[in-house]
């Protein structure tokens, strides 16, 4: 299982000459993914950057070797 895990925050504020508005929300989230049998659990990597959180699935080395290349032949 892969659990995530976070806190959003956000403030705003504008001001007018008729109003003055103040808004804050904040609050957090969990979610958990069943990780396929073909991942490697101790090689699982995570990258935050710019907004985006990247997560690195390797498969195990035996799955690696399984896999089966199809040549696709033009018609």
């Amino acid at each position: 299982m892969l659990t995530q895990k976070g806190e959003k925050q956000q403030e705003k504020e504008e001001k007018n000459k008729q109003y003055w508005l103040n808004e804050r929300t904040y609050g957090s989230f969990q979610r958990t993914f069943a990780l396929p049998e073909s991942v490697d659990p101790e090689k699982v990597d995570a990258k935050f950057a710019k907004g985006v959180l990247t997560i690195m699935l390797p498969k195990k080395p035996e799955v690696v070797k399984a896999e089966k290349k199809i040549e696709i032949k033009a018609g």
